[in-house]
């Protein structure tokens, strides 16, 4: 993971610098320029607008008792695309402007659960659930030695 990460991180400025470079070359410097300042106040704008669309969608489910747990996605990945929307260049621009298309959005979502059930099928990612406020009695109860608590409590 770490190596792809290191990779992610050399490959990506290089490629935004080829891409810029190239463009500047065709169009100019300060149209270039303008480019990459126009494409963060679009990338802004709406990625405020729908994150707030998002966010109202979230309250409305949480009332209604529903579990926004699709809604959550959505921020998630509204939440990636303005990362990529705020990072200069010309690759992270077009993600981050894909990630705020709803069906590009609902395919990641599907992608990424995909990924995830397969994940949780073959044991690399776990999921816990705690009982309420009687957790740890039925922790000790079932199998105590399998299960650690830490009360904050504790290292005062």
């Amino acid at each position: 993971m770490f190596g792809k990460l290191l990779l992610l991180f050399i490959i990506v400025p290089i490629i935004e610098l080829i891409l810029l470079i190239q463009i500047g070359q065709l169009v100019g410097t300060v149209p270039t320029i303008a480019l990459i300042i126009f494409t963060g106040a679009l990338g802004a704008f709406l990625v405020r607008r729908q994150g707030i669309s998002v966010l109202n969608k979230i309250r409305t489910e949480l009332q209604t008792g529903q579990l926004p747990a699709g809604s959550i996605f959505d921020g998630a990945i509204i939440l990636l695309a303005g990362a990529f929307l705020m990072t200069p260049g010309i690759l992270t621009d077009t993600m981050g402007f894909l990630c705020l298309i709803p069906p590009t959005r609902r395919f990641i979502k599907k992608l990424t659960w995909t990924r995830m059930q397969r994940a949780m099928r073959s044991g690399q990612i776990f999921t816990a659930t705690a009982y309420g406020s009687d957790f740890q009695n039925r922790a000790y109860q079932n199998n105590a030695e399998d299960v650690i608590i830490i009360d904050h409590d504790d290292y005062r």
